[in-house]
């Protein structure tokens, strides 16, 4: 496996353990179904969904880590998360969160960022 692939995989191992001692269930990890995919889906109270875009890097110092989570990025996310629900017919809230990981493995600075943003809600004519 490549090196950055090993440090994404220790990165979301790092978040799921992260998610879990916030009190969240861990649903799903790298859920995929066509060209969607989810790095983790956790449940809070109730049947408040978490979505959860996991970013991993070594270094902040040259690139923030929050521009990649790009416009496409959040369509992408709320496109899978609708995809997501729409299977397993699930009725529920649901909130898009990222979490940011500095480091390397064992040793990860994380940055969380819950509910990070409202999907714009489509209108039809």
């Amino acid at each position: 496996m490549a090196q950055h692939n090993l440090l994404g995989k220790a990165g979301e191992n790092e978040a799921v353990e992260f998610l879990i001692k916030q009190g969240l269930t861990i649903r799903e990890t790298n859920w995929r179904m066509n060209k969607m995919e989810i790095d983790i889906i956790a449940q809070g109270p109730g049947m408040l969904l978490h979505i959860v875009e996991v970013k991993t890097r070594t270094s902040d110092e040259y690139f923030d880590p929050m521009r990649a989570i790009t416009s496409a990025k959040k369509r992408h996310m709320v496109n899978s998360a609708n995809a997501y629900i729409h299977y397993y017919q699930l009725q529920c809230e649901i909130q898009f969160d990222v979490i940011i990981l500095i480091g390397h493995e064992g040793n990860f600075r994380i940055e969380y960022y819950p509910d990070l943003f409202v999907p714009k809600l489509r209108t039809y004519r």
